[in-house]
């Protein structure tokens, strides 16, 4: 899945520069997140970046976007360009 920003985000601004895939970026109100840049930072790191610094916890899974590590790892592959 990617990840998606609640509504709880308080703008603290810490989660945009740790996006790998620069999928992160300021909304109207609050940050949001690309779901067709997110890899769940898959291919980068063993685990989310922005999960890790967000200091409300206001980034979880999408559930509207359901997706498996394989395919998060296809578009990291798309995103960065390389085959394998």
């Amino acid at each position: 899945m990617a990840l998606m920003i609640t509504d709880d985000c308080i703008n603290c601004d810490v989660c945009e520069p740790e996006c790998p895939n620069g999928a992160i970026s300021p909304g109207e109100e609050i940050y949001r997140i690309d779901p067709n840049s997110c890899t769940e930072c898959v291919g980068h790191y063993d685990t989310p970046q922005c999960v890790e610094v967000c200091p409300v916890d206001c980034i979880p899974k999408n559930p509207d976007r359901v997706e498996n590590k394989e395919s998060l790892y296809e578009k990291y592959l798309a995103l960065t360009r390389k085959t394998g």
